[in-house]
């Protein structure tokens, strides 16, 4: 837990206050924002929306899809428009077909802006993420949140991210009176799974050699309020957020008390390649990326906002390590505890050794269908 005191919020105090809807409210980072909302003295009204009923008490659930156009009539509070919408059902597990995933995304997305126009809604808040900016050798340090989005579609749901940004920028063209914030988070922890807080379950901290990776965190209790801040239009535009500052890998390192891994190049992007293309392995080889280079950002916007993170990135890194202790993965395939076992005796070269031995069990299959 974060050492520093935590937000505390009185009751609501029945004042008219706005209204703000948020999508994906049952779990997750909806659910946290929601909790935050109700609780809120500035919000008089809460409309959740989910296509399950979550624990929050005093907001208003209405259960569906996001892609379904009725959510437009959802978006009314006794007739009248909600004054902020907050999208978080976006889909980026691992686990989940990656064009099933992206047709989720964005016409979930297109619907809610659109249905947000067609309701008078005035403000529309996404959230994305910092990966957008794209992690490369001559990012500067830190990213401002007007730097260019470089980006591709090579790494685990950046594409849908991507897409999801252009929809952004076009809704205020398409519909007059309609504005939007995009909030762009960087490594998310508490209770998420992606590539990223995968990279902290390996017996060994795989370092590409000749890269110079930086590390930025945001506690998922940090984003919601960066979001209640966007939804209270404190702040608006493209909005960072993350820990002040960075931790370097030797820094990482030194923390974890995990120690690294190094490869070439060429070894670790092309083993990260094949596992994906015979499906042994989530994560594509672009998520390696953001593993090598820097994609940290400053977060001025919501700094001169007012806004600032309660968890520091050595407190985030505790937390990720205390939640990820007695997972067990290889280039972000999990494994069962025996495969662990076995894969752990093999010391410095663990991470090959679990790639080769992978790559072959599969070339073994193929031969005998």
């Amino acid at each position: 837990m974060s050492s520093q005191e935590p937000n505390v919020r009185g009751p609501r105090n029945g004042a008219a206050g706005r209204a703000v809807a948020v999508t994906g409210a049952a779990s997750g980072i909806g659910a946290l924002l929601t909790e935050r909302l109700v609780a809120s003295p500035e919000v008089g009204r809460v409309v959740a929306i989910d296509e399950r009923h979550g624990g929050t008490d005093g907001a208003r659930w209405h259960l569906l899809d996001v892609r379904d156009p009725a959510i437009a009539d959802r978006l009314r509070c006794d007739g009248d428009p909600v004054d902020t919408v907050v999208h978080l059902a976006v889909d980026l597990d691992l686990e989940t077909d990656p064009a099933a995933r992206t047709a989720y995304n964005v016409r979930g997305t297109q619907t809610v802006l659109t249905a947000a126009a067609a309701a008078g809604v005035r403000r529309v808040v996404l959230c994305t993420s910092a990966m957008v900016y794209g992690a490369l050798p001559d990012n500067d340090v830190p990213l401002a949140e007007d730097a260019e989005l470089r980006a591709t579609a090579e790494a685990t749901g950046v594409g849908d991210l991507l897409e999801i940004e252009r929809l952004a920028r076009r809704a205020p063209r398409a519909h007059p009176g309609l504005n939007v914030t995009v909030v762009r988070p960087t490594v998310l922890v508490g209770g998420v799974d992606t590539a990223l807080t995968r990279y902290f379950e390996s017996p060994r901290l795989l370092v590409v050699a000749g890269s110079r990776p930086r590390w930025q965190f945001c506690h998922l209790e940090d984003l919601a309020s960066a979001l209640e801040y966007a939804a209270l239009e404190k702040a608006e535009g493209e909005l960072a957020v993350g820990c002040d500052g960075w931790l370097e890998q030797e820094e990482v390192e030194e923390l974890s008390g995990i120690r690294r891994m190094e490869l070439p190049p060429a070894v670790a992007l092309g083993a990260a390649s094949r596992l994906h293309r015979l499906g042994l392995t989530p994560s594509p080889a672009g998520d390696l990326a953001y593993t090598m280079h820097p994609w940290v950002v400053s977060g001025s916007r919501l700094h001169e906002a007012g806004w600032r993170p309660k968890w520091t990135n050595e407190q985030v890194l505790a937390e990720l390590l205390h939640e990820v202790a007695g997972r067990h993965t290889v280039a972000g395939r999990r494994l069962g505890r025996k495969d662990a076992t076995t894969l752990g005796a093999a010391g410095a070269t663990v991470a090959l050794v679990g790639t080769a031995a992978l790559v072959r069990r599969a070339r073994r299959t193929r031969r005998r269908m």
